[in-house]
C-alpha cells in the first residue's frame, strides 16, 4: 500500500465528478477505478487496461464472498421478475379494494399494499399504481397522493429488509469494509442494528398514516387534493400505457405461498445452525437464502402452470430473463468493490480518517454523511450508487475516529434515500408518477415538501444521535413529525378562516 496522501483521494473525486456530470453512477465508478489503476501502475493505456482486467476486476469476481453475493443477487432477480409478471400482485391488491368505500380506507389500503409488496422497490409502482388508480379516481383522491404513497412505501420499505436485493447489496458493501479493517463484525447483525437509525426511511413510511390521521396536507398536495375533489367523474381517463400483468386465473396466493416457502426453507436450513439466537456464517446464510429464493421461484412457476396463467417453460424463460436483469446492479457492485480495494491500496480511507482524527468531531460524522449522501443521490438520482461511493469512506472513518458505526451507516442510507426522494430524475420518482398516471413534475412538486420536512427531522436526529446513539431518538423524531403536521394543519385552518372572513 502506498503512503496515504492527497493523491489517494483523486479516484473518489473523479468518481464524484463523473457521476454528477453524467448522472450515471456506473460511469463515475468506472472512471474512479481507471484513475486508481493509473495512479498505481503509471500512464501506459494498455498496461492500465490489462492490469485493471487481469488483477482487479477478475480478482474481485473470483473472491469467494463476492461470488456468493453475486450468485444470490441473480437468484433474487429471477424471483422478483416472476413475482412482477405472475399477476399475483394485482390479484392481491384487487382483494384489498373490494370493500373500500372511503378516501381514508383507499389511502391506507394502498399504503399497506406498498408495504406488503416489499420484494422490489421498482415492482411496487408497477403493481400498486395501476391497480389503485381507478379507485382513487372514483373516490376523488388525487393521483399525486397515490404517487406519493407509492414512493413512500417502495424504496423506504425495501431498504429496511435484509433478505431482498437492497439488503444483500448494502450488506455486501458493509462486509467488505469490516473484513478489510480486520474486525469480526457480521453484516447481517449490523444491518439489523442499523434499522432503528434509518430515520428517513421510517419517517417516509410513517408520514402517510400520520398525515391521514391528522388530516394534514402539506404545500402543493393540499391544492392537488382540492382539485381532485372537484374533478369530473365522467371525464375520460388518460392512459399512461403502464399496466401490470393481470390474468383471470391469477390468485393472491401467488404472493403468499412463495413467501411462505421461502420462510420455511430458511428456517429449515438456518435453525440447526443456531439462527436467530446465534451468529450464522455468511456463506451458510447466503446458501440458505439462495436456496429459499430458488425453491420459492419453483413454487411460483408451478402455481402459474397449475392455474393456467403461464406454461412452465414460459415461467422458466421469465425467470432467466429476471436473472439477466440484475446485470447493471452487479456491475455497480463489482465496480464499488474494486474501487474500495484500490482505495485500500492507495490509502484513501486511511488518509481521510487521518484528516478526521486531526480535529473532526466524531459525533458530527453521521450528520455530515447524511448531508453528503443526500447531495450525491439528488444529483445522480441513484441511492444505490450513493451507497457504493459513501459506505467505503464512512465506515473506515467511523472506525478511525470512534464515531458511532451503526448511526453513521444509517446516515448514509437515509441520506441516499432522502436525495433520491427529492430528485426529479430518480428512477423511483419517475416510476411512481407513471404508475399513478400523473405528471412527473406534479409528483415531484407535491412530494418535495414532505421529503424536505422528513429530511430536516432526520438531519437533526442524526446530529443528536452522533452524541447519543439511542433508538429512543427514532421515537422522538416520529413525535416531531406528528407535531409538525399538526402545526401545518393549524396554519392552513387559520388561513382558511381568514379567507372566509
Amino acid at each position: 500500500m502506498t503512503e496515504p496522501g492527497f493523491i489517494s483521494v483523486v479516484p473518489i473525486l473523479v468518481t464524484l465528478a463523473l457521476a454528477l456530470y453524467s448522472k450515471h453512477v456506473v460511469i463515475g465508478l468506472f472512471g474512479g477505478v481507471v484513475s486508481a489503476v493509473v495512479l498505481l501502475t503509471g500512464w501506459q493505456p494498455l498496461e492500465v487496461l490489462g492490469e485493471l482486467v487481469k488483477t482487479h476486476l477478475v480478482g474481485t469476481l473470483t473472491d469467494s464472498y463476492n461470488a456468493g453475493v453475486i450468485v444470490l443477487m441473480v437468484f433474487i432477480g429471477g424471483f422478483v421478475a416472476l413475482m412482477e409478471k405472475s399477476g399475483g400482485g394485482p390479484a392481491f391488491a384487487s382483494k384489498m379494494i373490494r370493500l373500500i368505500t372511503s378516501k381514508a380506507k383507499a389511502q391506507v389500503s394502498a399504503w399497506l399494499g406498498g408495504i406488503f409488496i416489499f420484494y422490489s422497490d421498482l415492482g411496487t409502482p408497477l403493481i400498486i399504481g395501476p391497480v389503485f388508480r381507478p379507485l382513487f379516481d372514483r373516490l376523488k383522491v388525487s393521483r399525486q397522493k397515490l404517487a406519493f404513497i407509492i414512493d413512500s412505501t417502495a424504496s423506504p420499505v425495501a431498504i429496511l429488509v435484509p433478505f431482498i436485493g437492497w439488503g444483500i447489496y448494502i450488506m455486501g458493501l458493509m462486509q467488505k469494509e469490516f473484513d478489510r479493517a480486520g474486525l469480526a463484525l457480521d453484516s447481517w447483525q449490523v444491518f439489523i442494528e442499523v434499522v432503528p437509525f434509518q430515520f428517513y426511511a421510517l419517517l417516509a413510511i410513517a408520514v402517510i398514516p400520520a398525515a391521514l390521521l391528522l388530516k394534514a396536507e402539506v404545500g402543493a398536495m393540499a391544492k392537488a387534493e382540492a382539485l381532485a375533489a372537484k374533478a369530473d367523474l365522467n371525464a375520460p381517463e388518460t392512459d399512461s400505457g403502464l399496466q401490470p400483468f393481470t390474468h383471470q386465473n391469477a390468485r393472491a396466493s401467488f404472493v403468499f405461498l412463495p413467501l411462505l416457502v421461502m420462510a420455511g426453507v430458511l428456517l429449515m436450513m438456518l435453525v440447526p445452525e443456531g439462527f436467530p439466537f446465534a451468529s450464522v456464517p455468511g456463506s451458510v446464510f447466503r446458501a440458505a437464502l439462495a436456496s429459499a429464493y430458488f425453491l420459492a421461484a419453483c413454487t411460483l412457476i408451478g402455481l402459474m402452470a397449475w392455474h393456467k396463467v403461464r406454461p412452465a417453460m414460459e415461467g422458466i424463460s421469465l425467470y432467466l430473463q429476471g436473472m439477466g436483469g440484475m446485470m447493471q446492479v452487479i456491475i455497480v457492485l463489482v465496480l464499488a468493490w474494486t474501487l474500495s480495494s484500490l482505495g485500500h491500496e492507495l490509502g484513501t480511507a486511511s488518509y481521510i480518517a487521518g484528516l478526521a482524527e486531526q480535529g473532526f468531531p466524531a459525533p458530527l460524522l453521521p450528520l455530515v454523511a447524511f448531508l453528503l449522501s443526500a447531495v450525491i443521490s439528488f444529483a445522480t438520482g441513484s441511492s444505490w450508487g450513493t451507497f457504493a461511493i459513501m459506505l467505503p469512506l464512512v465506515i473506515p472513518t467511523a472506525f478511525a475516529i470512534d464515531a458511532p458505526l451503526v448511526v453513521s451507516i444509517g446516515a448514509v442510507l437515509s441520506g441516499g434515500l432522502f436525495g433520491d426522494h427529492c430528485s426529479p430524475i430518480s428512477e423511483t420518482t419517475i416510476l411512481s408518477a407513471t404508475g399513478a398516471n400523473c405528471s412527473q413534475f406534479e409528483h415531484f412538486k407535491t412530494q418535495l415538501p414532505y421529503a424536505l420536512m422528513n429530511g430536516a427531522i432526520a438531519g437533526i436526529a442524526f446530529l443528536v444521535a452522533g452524541w447519543l446513539a439511542s433508538p429512543v431518538i427514532l421515537f422522538t423524531a416520529l413525535v416531531c413529525q406528528l407535531m409538525l403536521l399538526w402545526g401545518i394543519k393549524q396554519l392552513h385552518s387559520g388561513q382558511a378562516a381568514q379567507r372566509d372572513y
